[in-house]
């Protein structure tokens, strides 16, 4: 089996694209401490303040969006691609890559066209249906893909020979044990662990229907013995009316950098439908309320519907979500100790820890077949 000396990752924009990239290079480093890791992002992206944090070169390309209608950024794209692809070649160069991983986004594109023409090893990592654009582009170069989920090679042909890798998590998530972590959780979020704790989220900004839905529903989450983590999302100015004199508490945070602390309190989680979230609350076993994202391709039902085929989480429309929905549909569940434990079970079985490990050793099959 080959040595991975130096490996380049290209993934950024999103906290879906960085945080399984983070994972992977937690798992590089993990095998081979001198191992030489270089992250790839643009300046406006929330890699700048994730990656270096984390510890990793971070090297940033001139990489611009995909434009998906005719118009004249189209007629830009050339020369900027061009000029995208030099730079990251010379990264490439500079640091003797042994392989190229992408994880999707507007800066993996650059990336792989520079990995095809210095003939570097490249994985393509997916675990979004559709796919994105940037992987799209890619899979014209190679046929080295990497799937999240399994059921994403049934759900597009140009996934079909892909290999199931799993998705990447965050080491305090894979290695979770939510059970000897519930009451220190509790501890740290002032709740009873004794009591049902329902754990909300809408992503880093919010989503105000969410926070609306659930804080409306305050009263009537308490009456029946619910405690609330909500995170209400750094970037939301809309501030959220939870009533005073709760009988069980309601705990508001506009973020959290700990969430395995919360996954460790939930008994059940209301959130997006985010592929990342699927992940990790399937990984963990932890019922979900999935709310998908109201816009765009319909992505987040995708992502999270074999889950909920599964029977491991429930689907709540956007525009269905309301303290009513929560009071009829919600509160029967997270209230109800068996169907909690089944829902959990469910999600268990479709959910995978190990996604860095097995992604390592697809990187290292590709590097040996060069």
């Amino acid at each position: 089996m080959p040595q991975l000396r130096s490996v380049v990752l290209a993934g950024g924009g999103t906290g879906g694209h960085i945080y399984p990239l983070l994972a992977y290079a937690d798992c590089l480093r993990r095998h081979d401490p001198h191992v030489r890791v270089t992250c790839l992002g643009t300046e406006k992206g929330l890699e700048n303040d994730l990656i270096p944090k984390a510890g990793y070169d971070l090297r940033n390309v001139p990489a611009h969006q995909l434009p998906r209608k005719v118009n004249l950024d189209l007629l830009l794209t050339a020369p900027r691609m061009l000029k995208a692809m030099k730079a990251t070649r010379d990264i490439l160069d500079e640091v003797q890559a042994d392989a190229v991983v992408g994880f999707g986004g507007y800066v993996a594109v650059p990336a792989y066209l520079a990995a095809w023409r210095r003939k570097t090893p490249m994985v393509i990592f997916e675990f979004n249906d559709p796919p994105g654009v940037a992987n799209k582009l890619a899979l014209k170069f190679s046929d080295n893909l990497a799937l999240g989920f399994p059921h994403l090679a049934q759900a597009s042909p140009i996934l079909a020979d892909g290999e199931f890798t799993g998705v990447p998590l965050r080491p305090a998530i894979a290695h979770l044990d939510r059970n000897a972590m519930r009451a220190q959780a509790c501890q740290y979020f002032g709740l009873d662990p004794r009591r049902p704790v329902l754990f909300v989220y809408g992503g880093s900004q919010g989503a105000a229907s969410i926070n609306n839905a659930v804080s409306g529903a305050a009263q009537m989450l308490a009456h029946r013995g619910v405690q609330v983590l909500h995170i209400t999302g750094a970037r939301r100015d809309e501030p959220i009316h939870v009533p005073e004199g709760l009988p069980v508490p309601y705990r508001t945070l506009p973020y959290l950098d700990r969430m395995d602390l919360g996954y460790a309190a939930a008994d059940m989680v209301l959130a997006r439908g985010g592929s990342m979230t699927v992940a990790e609350v399937s990984a963990l076993g932890i019922p979900t309320v999935f709310v998908p994202m109201p816009w765009g391709n319909k992505e987040q039902y995708r992502n999270a519907g074999p889950v909920v085929a599964a029977g491991g989480a429930m689907f709540c429309d956007d525009e269905n979500l309301s303290p009513g929905w929560i009071a009829e549909h919600l509160i029967p569940v997270i209230t109800d100790r068996n169907r909690v434990l089944q829902m959990s079970q469910a999600a268990a079985a479709f959910g995978s820890r190990t996604g860095d490990e097995a992604l390592r050793n697809y990187t290292l099959k590709v590097v040996s077949q060069a």
